[in-house]
Parts: structure tokens; sequence; C-alpha cells
């Protein structure tokens, strides 16, 4: 590990830490300016901040252990070291365990669907991304020597996450369809659309050490990747969520107004 790729890392995570946390606020103080029953999918836009934000603290705290500069390596000069104490990827799968259910919910929530099916929804897209991050983890352990094992977990993971764009893309698309107001509808696509992108770099930086990075760029880019991926698709999406609610309460309020 050199100096450059500690503090790259280091680096990244720290701002992924204060996006998640100044997302939160924002959300939260912001729900009350929504429709009540809009509500719900902001607060929830922010819980998913808030626990990456937790889990974030975590992992930052896990980097600056495993690593530390010698008596030589005073004021950043040279490289950092292993201190013996191994880095703990898992506080991210364990994040992804409990928000991306909660994405696919938020997402729901704003929808034009039947009590019913969003509730059907959200349990169906809830157990199928769980059983993709379930499956996923023991792959991620596997970064260099035999990765048949790593493929298989990718194989697996891949084939729940097909299901879910499919969903979002063409199952769902008859509840964006049914939308009146048709700024609404293209903002809810929109939603959809950049859950499906910044989703797709997940698996492909899962890929990295298949691709012949190993060591610890491998690490590097697994961190860098997955850190950028996290705030398009929990920071980046819960913004759009709240702009979903506010035109909606706003389109509502309007339309009680008409004589």
């Amino acid at each position: 590990m050199t100096d450059g790729q500690f503090q790259l890392v280091y680096n990244i995570l720290s701002f992924s830490l204060a996006s998640m946390m100044a997302t939160t606020l924002f959300l939260w103080m912001r729900a009350p300016a929504v429709n009540a029953k809009y509500q719900s999918a902001v607060i929830i836009s922010g819980l998913v901040t808030f626990i990456a934000a937790y889990h974030y603290m975590r992992i930052f705290n896990s980097w600056t252990e495993a690593y530390t500069y010698g008596e030589k390596n005073v004021g950043g000069v040279g490289d950092p070291v292993m201190t013996g104490v191994p880095f703990n990827d898992a506080y991210r799968y364990m994040d992804w365990l409990l928000t991306v259910p909660l994405l696919l919910i938020e997402i729901i929530l704003v929808m034009k669907l039947s009590p019913e099916e969003a509730s059907s929804r959200s349990w169906t897209l809830g157990v199928v991304s769980a059983m993709m991050i379930i499956v996923g983890y023991p792959g991620e352990l596997i970064v260099e020597g035999n990765l048949g094992t790593r493929w298989m977990c990718w194989f697996f993971s891949m084939m729940c996450f097909m299901y879910i764009v499919y969903t979002l893309l063409v199952g769902l698309s008859g509840a964006t369809n049914a939308e009146t107001d048709p700024k609404i509808a293209s903002m809810i696509g929109s939603a959809q659309l950049v859950t499906v992108i910044s989703w797709c770099t997940y698996p492909l930086v899962y890929l990295f050490p298949m691709m012949g990075v190993s060591g610890a760029s491998a690490v590097v880019a697994i961190q860098v990747g997955y850190c950028v991926s996290d705030i398009i698709s929990k920071c980046g999406l819960g913004l759009m969520i709240y702009q979903i609610t506010k035109a909606k309460s706003d389109l509502e309020k309007s339309s009680a107004l008409l004589p």
C-alpha cells in the first residue's frame, strides 16, 4: 500500500461519510414540506443515508486502524505499513443488507400503486435484493488466488440483480405511465434509471480482481468504486425522491385550490 493509495481511500471514505450525514439532515428536515402520505418515502430516504453514515464511520475507523505510519514515516513521508488489525469490509455488506431493500421501497412509495401491490412489490424486491447481497459477500472476501468462488457468487448475485432491473424498468413501467403529470412521470422514470445505472457499477467493481487487478490496487479500486456508487445511489436518489414528493405535493395543493 503506497501513501497515495492509502490517502485516496482515506479521503473518499471521509467524503462519503460527510455526504451521507448532510443528505440525512436535509431529508429529515424537509420531510414536513411534503404531504403526509409522501413523508414516509422521504423519511426512509433519510434513514438509508443515516444507516450508511453509521457504517461509513465504522469503515473509516477500520481503515485507519489497519495501517499506520512508522517513526520514519512521520509527516506522511513514506508508505504506511499494516498494523496486523484486518480491515473489516463486512460493514459495507451489512450496510447494503439494510439499505438496498429500503432504496427500492422508497421508489415504490412514490409511485401510483394500490396499497396491496405496493406491499407485494416491496416484499418481493426486498427479499430478492437481500439474497443478492448475502450471496455476493463470500466472493468479496477473495481478491486473489483461485477466484472460482468469486465468479460463482457474482453470477448468482447477477441473476437477482437482473430481476430487480427488469422489475424497475419493465414491471413498474405501468405505474410510472399512470402518472397524470408528465413532469412527475419523467422524474420517477429518471429515478428508476439512475438507480439501475448506479447499481450497474457494483457488479463492474466486483469484477476488478477477475480482470487482473490484485493486491493493494484491487483493495483501493474496490473501495473507491463502491464509495462513488453509494453516493449516487443513496444521496443522489434520496434527493430525487424528495423532488418527486415535493412536486406531487405542490400539484395536489394546486388542484385543491381550483374551484
